[in-house]
């Protein structure tokens, strides 16, 4: 099953965006090798998130778009993220899909 049947089969099918607590980021990088499109590790050892356009978004609570063909790996980054930093969800009403505080 391809990311994009993967994705309609759970249901999303809206627009998502990602943010990362950098309260919470323990700095294992986890992220980075899941997803190294979206996160990287910055000089001060924290996670955060990277535009379309690869650049660092540092300001607290930047989100960037998720591609579609990165979700699972996003996804996958926010499960395995030893801090419970990593926040998804929807553009359309900001409700978190994956993360610490998905319902």
């Amino acid at each position: 099953m391809t990311v994009q049947h993967e994705a309609a089969a759970e249901g999303v099918e809206e627009a998502l965006e990602v943010w990362i607590d950098q309260d919470l980021c323990t700095g294992d990088g986890i992220c980075a090798q899941y997803a190294p499109e979206v996160f990287e590790l910055d000089i001060d050892g924290l996670a955060y998130v990277k535009s379309g356009e690869d650049e660092l978004l540092q300001n607290p609570g930047a989100t960037t778009p998720v591609p579609l063909p990165l979700l699972r790996d996003v996804v996958d980054s926010a499960k395995e993220c030893p801090g419970d930093c990593i926040h998804v969800r929807r553009v359309s009403d900001s409700v978190e899909v994956y993360g610490p505080d998905a319902e």
